[in-house]
């Protein structure tokens, strides 16, 4: 029997969580609201990337025991542990300027990244 995933409210994230800027909630709440129900991001590390690690985005509807949630404003994060490890402290913000929208990760374990914005080094 597996327990249900812990739901961490943005507000009260410490270091070792991660957080989730206003705008970006903004953006996950209007992404996942044309998906289907109980839909959520995955966010999460791979190998690879110009810089050794690359972040990866995913809607989903399947959720780990062990997966941390973030939950606010109609919209739902999920992260498994291991990702977790490598994006302790960081905060997920969404950017609309003139040379284009995405998802920017702020890790301050990063020591490089690349002009994408997706890929990272530790």
């Amino acid at each position: 029997m597996s327990s249900s995933p812990s739901i961490v409210p943005v507000e009260s994230a410490t270091i070792d969580s991660v957080g989730v800027t206003p705008s970006a909630v903004r953006r996950i709440a209007e992404i996942l609201s044309q998906e289907a129900p109980e839909s959520m991001l995955r966010v999460s590390v791979e190998g690879g990337g110009c810089s050794g690690f690359q972040y990866k985005f995913d809607i989903t509807r399947e959720r780990e025991a062990d997966d941390i949630v973030i939950a606010e404003g109609g919209a739902t994060v999920v992260i498994d542990p291991v990702s977790l490890e490598y994006m302790s402290g960081s905060h997920i913000d969404f950017v609309d300027d003139l040379i284009g929208a995405s998802f920017k990760i702020a890790n301050p374990h990063a020591t490089a990244s690349c002009g994408c914005g997706t890929s990272f080094a530790l």
